[in-house]
């Protein structure tokens, strides 16, 4: 088995969280001294002039990232006139952005049920969405917000002119056990005898 490309969809599918070492020890099933060689093997790789991505380790992970010299492509790409739209995820990334902001990503995906690492960082790089900072939570994750461009892009003259909407908290209808269906099949039960 090629171990190194097993870690290198392991990188692509963690994203922006990256992968520990003890991570990646633990999945391939391999000590550190080994899981160090393949990722410098890979990393090593990645360093071709004719590769446009690399291996960083940040935040105590290691991931997958864009080179900087070729990001003026990447930011064409990002902002072409085709993709000025915002697809049905990104305006649900939005939505919850806007109306829970400073939010971080995984509180976002947790709502959506869906991750939204890519929609995200779409939503960044078109500066309709920054970080703000850091949140409280364990590992510090970035907390989001909206920008002045997302109004702009809404026509909105402040965040309050977002329209307001109201959740109906579903009613239940308590019952106490003993007024319960149960109650009512014992009776029937005591009436027989």
């Amino acid at each position: 088995m090629n171990l190194e490309g097993v870690l290198e969809g392991l990188l692509f599918l963690q994203g922006d969280e990256g992968i520990t070492l003890e991570k990646i020890c633990q999945i391939l099933e391999i000590n550190e001294a080994e899981a160090k060689k393949h990722l410098l093997n890979l990393k090593k790789n990645y360093e071709s002039d004719n590769r446009g991505l690399r291996i960083r380790y940040l935040g105590n992970a290691f991931k997958l990232s864009t080179k900087e010299e070729y990001r003026a492509y990447y930011q064409k790409l990002l902002t072409n006139e085709e993709s000025s739209t915002l697809s049905p995820a990104a305006l649900e990334v939005l939505a919850i952005i806007a109306y829970n902001e400073p939010i971080t990503r995984a509180e976002i995906d947790e709502m959506r049920g869906l991750a939204s690492d890519y929609t995200l960082r779409k939503l960044v790089a078109k500066g309709l969405v920054k970080e703000t900072g850091k949140s409280t939570m364990p590992g510090r994750p970035n907390l989001y917000a909206t920008t002045h461009e997302f109004l702009d892009y809404f026509g909105l003259a402040t965040k309050e002119d977002l329209p307001k909407f109201e959740v109906e908290e579903a009613k239940s209808e308590a019952k106490e056990l003993f007024t319960s269906i149960y109650k009512d099949e014992n009776e029937k039960v005591l009436e027989k005898n």
